[in-house]
């Protein structure tokens, strides 16, 4: 296939651009900085848009796989920081949406990213890819860019939305930021610690993209999500018994608010979320338990 990629370069989109390159898909990166795009993903060969002024009529490409947005925890929550977060995900995605409907040869799929946080604060209700919503700022946030994406369809686009949890890897995400205070016997739980974590190893995050990519009759919303979601109380003593370090010094709520502001909700907030339609689907994951993932993520 030829596949058109936003978010490239992030986290998740650097494994995701190694696969399918592996795979011989021909691959175009919708990258601010060409040149340094190139650099970051120098083991594959890519083309590159600098902007989507860029992808004339008569470019065709059989997909587009939308995972960009500035990271959601690297600042606090200002009125400002809430317009970036918002213009980085709804507002391309609307543009990435009315190029796609533009051009001659229009793709047949568009897979374009979310979040477990278009749930809201759900405290131990199960979710799954029918659950209803809890309003916050996450959530307003997810339905936009979710309703944005949705927009394809009236193109004749099929539509793939991945509402994606805690991804576990080792060079970037979640976990990366909370490797040093526990290799260093300061991690814990946050909270009360029984707010629900739903994760997912990149390894099964990159296998279900292509997956949803390759099954044409796949289409909506999915939860990009283990089958087996953890509390965080859990999530930590686990990590700790991964890295043999006492993981026994928590993080009041109280103070997370303090120093976050609304952000904390991020942290402090329970999706405990089931991947029923991925299931359905006939995907097998890799890595169902967390012990397996945090294991395989740590040894490399």
């Amino acid at each position: 296939m030829r596949i058109l990629i936003t978010g490239g370069t992030g986290f998740i989109g650097r494994e995701l651009c190694l696969e399918l390159a592996r795979q011989g898909h021909q691959l175009t990166l919708l990258a601010r900085n060409p040149s340094k795009a190139k650099q970051l993903l120098s083991r594959i060969e890519i083309d590159t848009f600098a902007s989507l002024d860029e992808w004339e009529p008569q470019i065709g490409f059989d997909a587009v796989i939308n995972l960009a947005g500035e990271p959601i925890m690297a600042k606090r929550w200002s009125e400002h920081r809430k317009r970036i977060l918002w213009d980085s995900r709804v507002v391309l995605t609307e543009n990435l949406v009315k190029r796609m409907a533009s051009v001659k040869a229009k793709p047949a799929v568009f897979i374009s990213a979310s979040a477990v946080g278009v749930y809201g604060n759900q405290g131990d209700a199960v979710l799954d890819e029918t659950s209803q919503f809890n309003d916050e700022f996450g959530h307003r946030l997810c339905i936009a860019w979710e309703t944005a994406a949705l927009g394809a369809e009236k193109a004749g686009i099929r539509v793939c939305l991945l509402r994606t949890g805690l991804v576990i890897g080792k060079h970037g995400g979640f976990l990366e930021r909370m490797l040093l205070p526990f290799k260093l016997g300061l991690g814990g739980r946050i909270g009360d610690g029984r707010q629900w974590m739903s994760w997912i190893h990149i390894k099964d995050h990159v296998s279900l993209t292509q997956h949803l990519l390759e099954s044409p009759d796949a289409r909506g919303p999915y939860n990009v999500t283990a089958p087996n979601p953890v509390t965080n109380a859990e999530f930590t003593r686990e990590l700790g018994k991964c890295l043999h370090r006492p993981a026994v010094i928590p993080i009041p709520a109280w103070l997370l608010k303090l120093a976050m502001g609304e952000m904390a909700e991020l942290l402090l907030g329970s999706q405990r979320v089931l991947p029923k339609k991925v299931l359905a689907s006939g995907f097998k994951f890799s890595y169902e338990k967390l012990e397996a993932a945090l294991n395989n993520v740590l040894a490399e």
